[in-house]
């Protein structure tokens, strides 16, 4: 039997299966033979859980940290907020691991259905929050903050044939899609947050976006990024706070950039990205990693604590999945994790698309709610 054939059967069957972009391809994970259900009760006793590796394949842990269960883990207060009761996060352990090419082909036999999508915030509300934070900068609570918009719309759609057409269309390095009983997310996020191998951390911050034109090609993009002072700012601002991350947890000086803003092409946009490596403390276990990490800066703003706390009591509704992590956890202590942006989350029949554009002291509010809507482009593509 093909791997795509075995792909086909195993989405009929309605198992549960989870698909991970790998170096090659994709792998499919599925045969689980757990299932946790995370809360603020038990993220700790799961983190700090040991298991025996066996060398498989399988050996892991793979799953999400939802949005609000990462703040809790650092002690910062998300308010009740309009919330769906999705899950906090879910991690599987897998029994059976495939591994797919890039070209995952699949026809569904039924596709979608929906209504038009809704903004949860219009431009002139946007305009309110992005004027307040602004003052908020010009005061020095904070350096950069990411406002977050939501497109949502009742729908049922078939996740795989999303995930296959995003993959030809939108193909990004931290893909996933999970396929469960009561809920589905595809994803293209581009963002990796954490490679973990021994005692190697890396992490790629992305902070800078630009809509695509017949005219723009990555050298032009980058020359663009360069000359522009607000997009630099932001970079910087993004990459010295993840550099700070780190080097809570890793030895000191071996915290290095490697590679500093360089421009990667997606089917919308261009983004402005940077790699950093460093070395971890020999005594730094699991949830020493997650606590210093998560949630992922680049999505947040600047400094993380405080601009947490600006945005919670701000938004009005829960984020669910956005902005929280999705990967794995090896049982040899290695995990590889991205942030999770470039989503949709399909539960109870409603399909939802968030976004957030970072706002600076030289920020234009027309300007980042326009990035907004060219960041979920991609994905409200999909149900045409």
């Amino acid at each position: 039997m093909s791997k795509l054939k075995e792909l086909s059967e195993i989405h009929y069957s309605e198992k549960p299966y989870i698909i991970y972009k790998s170096k090659k391809g994709f792998d499919l994970y599925t045969d689980f033979s757990k299932k946790i259900l995370l809360s603020k009760k038990n993220i700790t006793s799961f983190l700090n859980k040991k298991y025996r590796s066996k060398k498989k394949g399988t050996d892991l842990f793979i799953g999400f940290f939802g949005y609000e269960l990462l703040n809790n883990l650092i002690k910062v207060k998300v308010p009740k907020q309009r919330n769906i009761n999705f899950y906090k996060g879910i991690f599987y352990k897998p029994e059976k691991k495939i591994s797919l090419s890039n070209n995952l082909k699949f026809k569904a036999n039924n596709t979608f259905n929906r209504n038009d999508f809704k903004i949860n915030i219009n431009k002139r509300s946007y305009t309110k929050i992005f004027n307040r934070f602004k003052k908020k900068i010009k005061s020095g609570e904070t350096y950069q903050i990411k406002i977050c918009t939501k497109y949502k719309t009742k729908s049922k759609f078939n996740p795989l044939d999303f995930f296959s057409r995003l993959s030809k269309t939108n193909l990004a390095p931290e893909a996933f899609m999970v396929r469960d009983k009561d809920y589905s997310i595809i994803s293209c996020s581009p963002e990796n947050l954490i490679t973990k191998k021994g005692y190697d951390i890396s992490t790629k911050p992305i902070a800078g976006t630009l809509k695509k034109t017949k005219s723009l090609n990555k050298i032009k993009a980058l020359k663009y990024f360069r000359k522009n002072l607000k997009e630099t700012k932001e970079h910087n601002m993004i990459v010295d706070m993840e550099r700070n991350d780190l080097s809570r947890i890793c030895e000191p000086g071996s915290v290095k950039i490697h590679k500093q803003k360089t421009v990667e092409e997606y089917k919308d946009l261009f983004h402005y990205v940077s790699l950093i490596k460093g070395k971890l403390k020999r005594k730094v276990k699991i949830i020493d990693i997650i606590k210093a990490m998560m949630p992922g800066g680049s999505v947040i703003g600047c400094p993380k604590i405080s601009t947490l706390k600006l945005l919670n009591n701000q938004e009005k509704e829960n984020r669910n999945i956005y902005t929280g992590s999705f990967g794995y956890i090896k049982f040899n202590g290695d995990m590889k994790f991205n942030i999770i942006i470039r989503s949709i989350l399909n539960f109870k029949n409603i399909s939802e698309i968030s976004v957030a554009s970072g706002v600076v002291v030289d920020s234009n509010a027309n300007h980042e709610f326009n990035e907004n809507y060219i960041k979920a482009k991609a994905l409200i593509d999909l149900f045409k």
